[in-house]
């Protein structure tokens, strides 16, 4: 689903599309304030506000450690104000309804992004974003604030019915289908006069599982080299030309890959087939309510925007270069 503001993305990216709304006060646009970038129904986004979002984007970018150009900045501002204009948009719905998330929600939010790092790196990354604790909470109680909205405004309002998902299924069939998988055993060794010598007791009768308990170097060798049921192009690609090519119960000539010499024997196979719609319902709802909610939303967040009342103050947009003014006045 398109969640352009609720999806997990990689954590600078996130923070550094969140919006920060200290200090937001009414402004009467008839006289234009320099520090103002823009107001949303007279909310107003501060430059101060906007400059450290920017920075952070800027930083977090590919040419990082160059100096941006003016023409390089402006697509990234453009972008940023747009994202911004509509997250004090989607905030304001929210408090319209009076929809708001607990300490311990917030918590557990951030909870779930440190956990994703190893233990002493999440800091690290906070460091490089340029953001504090307090502010990567502020962050996180905004993301779920617009995440409830949208669960208790738009997605409640999309059902699907039966009729629709057999209708998705019908005009989707490729989608839900099985390939033809292949299970079968190697015995790997390291060198082609060892494979023989394996080879030449299996032509006489000795049992493939046992030889491979007995000389495989492979991790399924505890198993008998049993390497389970699989699709082509899950293994190696001299695995599939070999095994995809054999009847059940068949032994392989030696074949040499980049981990040893391996002698194959095909277990079993299972032939492609279609999947039917009962084997596959619960998916795919999911494939078309994720397609219905994405399409709702976006209509919903439109709809929001058109009646909202947006000047942006282009003077002091056009002034902005990429790097908050007290930095830049700290270099000079």
């Amino acid at each position: 689903m398109r969640q352009a503001f609720v999806r997990a993305t990689p954590l600078l990216a996130t923070l550094a599309l969140a919006l920060g709304l200290a200090g937001c006060t009414k402004k009467d646009q008839e006289d234009p304030d320099t520090n103002v970038v823009a107001t949303v129904n007279g909310e107003v986004l501060s430059r101060a506000d906007f400059e450290n979002e920017l920075g952070r984007e800027l930083a977090s970018s590919a040419t990082e450690s160059a100096q941006h150009t003016p023409e390089e900045v402006e697509p990234y501002k453009r972008a940023l104000l747009d994202t911004l204009i509509s997250r004090m948009v989607l905030l304001q719905e929210a408090r319209t309804h009076n929809i708001t998330v607990t300490p311990e929600e917030v918590d557990r939010g951030v909870l779930r992004l440190s956990s994703d790092y190893p233990a002493g790196n999440f800091n690290e990354v906070l460091a490089q974003g340029q953001l504090s604790m307090a502010e990567l909470k502020a962050r996180e109680a905004t993301r779920l604030t617009i995440e409830k909205l949208f669960a208790n405004e738009v997605y409640t309002r999309v059902a699907l019915t039966e009729e629709e998902l057999r209708g998705y299924y019908s005009a989707h069939e490729a989608e839900f289908s099985e390939p033809e998988q292949v299970r079968a055993a190697q015995i790997v060794v390291k060198g082609m006069d060892e494979a023989r010598r394996v080879q030449a007791q299996l032509k006489a009768g000795k049992k493939f599982a046992e030889l491979a308990r007995k000389y495989s170097l492979s991790a399924d060798a505890k198993v008998g080299g049993d390497l389970g049921f699989f699709p082509r192009g899950q293994m190696p690609p001299a695995f599939d030309q070999v095994v995809f090519s054999m009847n059940v119960g068949q032994v392989s000539d030696v074949v040499e890959t980049e981990y040893g010499y391996h002698l194959f024997r095909v277990l079993e196979k299972k032939a492609g087939r279609k999947l039917e719609f009962a084997e596959v319902r619960e998916q795919v709802e999911a494939k078309l309510l994720e397609q219905r909610r994405s399409e709702a939303q976006t209509k919903y967040e439109q709809e929001l925007r058109a009646k909202a009342k947006v000047w942006v103050n282009e003077a002091t947009l056009q002034a902005i270069r990429g790097k908050p003014a007290t930095q830049a006045a700290k270099k000079e």
